[in-house]
């Protein structure tokens, strides 16, 4: 079996639960996405073919527990599913992050989800599968990146129509400079959300790095 990869690298968690904590990163190739303030546009295409066993043995070299695949978009890769088992089996913490837009019940269990749900403002809100809603746990995130009042206002929608609160972990980011995070911030209060309020470590930690962080 083989993957195209795009990079492997460690790193430290810039987002969700696990912010801060250090992290192996496989970024594979490929999406068919066209986020409107995408940051990683370099993995949309191309890659080199990696076999499983190699991305193993690199993820062992960086020696760190933790270990997220991510992309481009994971999932349209049809070997991400037994590479997360493969990382599982070798005792590693696996995360993965995925658009929503594929299906994420082909991740073996013990894989910690993470949805990125396309707000309308990043001009792909129509490929989500919202079947997806269905499987998410509380080991499971959500993440929603937003532009403006009108895409906040469709995730409080997304979230208490779907009860994300009481299913997962909820994460708010603000695209920036698009939406200022004090903003989002004052937004989340007023309604009284149970969410977390995201900002992008690594790119505080790492600015005007594009690669490799």
């Amino acid at each position: 079996m083989t993957l195209q990869v795009c990079e492997i690298f460690a790193s430290i968690q810039g987002e969700g639960r696990s912010q801060g904590r250090p992290c192996t990163f496989v970024r594979l190739a490929g999406c068919p996405l066209r986020c409107r303030w995408c940051d990683t546009g370099y993995a949309r295409e191309g890659g080199e073919a990696w076999s499983s066993a190699r991305v193993l043995r690199r993820v062992e070299e960086l020696g760190l527990p933790r270990v997220e695949i991510t992309g481009g978009e994971p999932l349209v890769q049809g070997g991400t599913a037994a590479l997360a088992g493969d990382l599982l089996d070798a005792g590693f913490r696996v995360l993965c992050e995925t658009s929503g837009a594929f299906d994420i019940a082909v991740l073996p269990g013990g894989v910690r989800r993470i949805m990125d749900l396309k707000a309308p403002g990043s001009g792909e809100s129509g490929r989500i599968l919202w079947a997806n809603v269905d499987h998410l746990t509380e080991d499971d995130d959500v993440k929603l990146v937003l532009s403006d009042r009108r895409d906040y206002e469709w995730a409080v929608g997304v979230i208490r129509d779907h009860d994300l609160e009481r299913r997962c972990s909820v994460l708010l980011g603000a695209a920036r400079p698009l939406l200022d995070p004090a903003e989002l911030a004052a937004w989340i209060l007023e309604d009284r959300l149970d969410v977390r309020l995201q900002i992008q470590l690594h790119t505080v930690l790492w600015p005007g790095v594009d690669r490799g962080r």
